[in-house]
């Protein structure tokens, strides 16, 4: 509304100076670089409309809605240059004043990005043959997109399950972003930090987006540590998840558990499982390991013992007989929740 009271012109090009924006503030709306508006720019023509010469450029509704067009498309998974194509002409498409394309245009998008894609992401990170989906969260973090995201994530994990979606979008983006720090001279570790993040968010809401699974109330719980030392607990967290997708019962301790906790635990809760997690070999502790194989508790003549679950590739290499190591998610939860019954029921 004007001033007065009455309603702006919809017309490109009346809007009064106010609103229109600068490259900066677009670029802190939309949580991208100028340098990524100039070069979007130069490359695909994706400007504002009206240039003065001798100013900054100035950018109108309808421009803004055409960049928030391009940056929703490459966020979900579909190439710059076609990103752009479709702004530009979902743009035009739109009637003068309107800054969201009309319906029958935005339905392209899943049709943009169904599908699996081969090779080296635009941004650099060595995605190789992954979903749609993994090149447009990759590319959501790298520009720090914080909410586009979690709602990619929150999306997924809705529609396709939470082993799907560590196996297929959480754990190669997590990968191929970690490849990059490697490769980078530690350049992008803020990335990596705010995708583990939002990883571990959509993770510890998922039984939120799923709805609550039918709990096996009766039946022991899994319990899930780190090993001594060890901070690495998203795949823990995934195995959390997924449990309480399937009902399961489970306890989750987390990060670096001293030994005499765990046991602790153990002895506390007598599980149906433990499941122990070693990122590295160094870290992988076989004395405690066979400690928890040899563990048992109640009275006697009616003694329990848990199932011991070794996670992880620091446990590779090795094998430790009466203990059960297996190789990805979905196996570990084939083995802890079969669909058809649970551990010691």
């Amino acid at each position: 509304m004007a001033s007065d009271g009455s309603p702006k012109s919809p017309l490109r090009g009346s809007e009064p100076p106010g609103a229109y924006i600068t490259s900066g503030a677009l670029a802190r709306r939309l949580g991208i670089s100028p340098t990524t508006l100039r070069s979007w720019d130069q490359r695909y023509s994706l400007g504002p409309a009206q240039r003065r010469r001798g100013h900054h450029r100035r950018w109108s509704p309808q421009d803004v809605a055409m960049v928030e067009d391009m940056c929703g498309l490459t966020a979900s998974g579909v190439s710059p240059a076609e990103a752009a194509r479709s702004a530009k002409k979902r743009a035009h498409a739109a009637p003068q004043g309107e800054g969201t394309p009309p319906a029958s245009a935005r339905s392209t998008t899943a049709a943009l990005t169904s599908g699996k894609a081969a090779g080296r992401d635009s941004s650099g990170l060595p995605l190789g043959a992954v979903r749609a989906e993994c090149r447009g969260l990759a590319r959501a973090a790298l520009r720090l997109e914080s909410v586009a995201i979690q709602e990619q994530l929150n999306t997924f994990v809705q529609e396709h399950g939470v082993v799907a979606a560590w196996e297929e979008l959480m754990m190669p983006t997590l990968h191929a972003v970690g490849r990059k720090w490697e490769s980078s001279g530690d350049r992008y570790v803020e990335v990596e930090h705010l995708l583990s993040w939002h990883v571990s968010t959509a993770l510890r809401n998922a039984q939120l987006l799923l709805g609550p699974g039918e709990t096996r109330k009766a039946s022991p719980p899994v319990l899930l540590a780190c090993v001594p030392g060890e901070q690495h607990t998203l795949p823990l967290e995934a195995v959390h998840a997924a449990l309480l997708q399937r009902g399961r019962p489970v306890r989750m301790l987390g990060a670096a558990v001293p030994a005499e906790a765990l046991i602790a635990a153990v002895l506390r809760t007598g599980p149906a499982a433990v499941v122990l997690w070693s990122q590295t070999r160094s870290l992988a502790s076989t004395p405690l390991a066979l400690h928890l194989l040899g563990m048992g508790w109640g009275v006697n003549g009616a003694r329990q013992q848990a199932a011991l679950v070794l996670a992880g590739p620091g446990w590779r290499g090795g094998r430790i007989e009466g203990a059960a190591q297996p190789q990805g998610l979905r196996e570990a939860i084939a083995l802890l929740a079969p669909e058809s019954s649970g551990l010691s029921e």
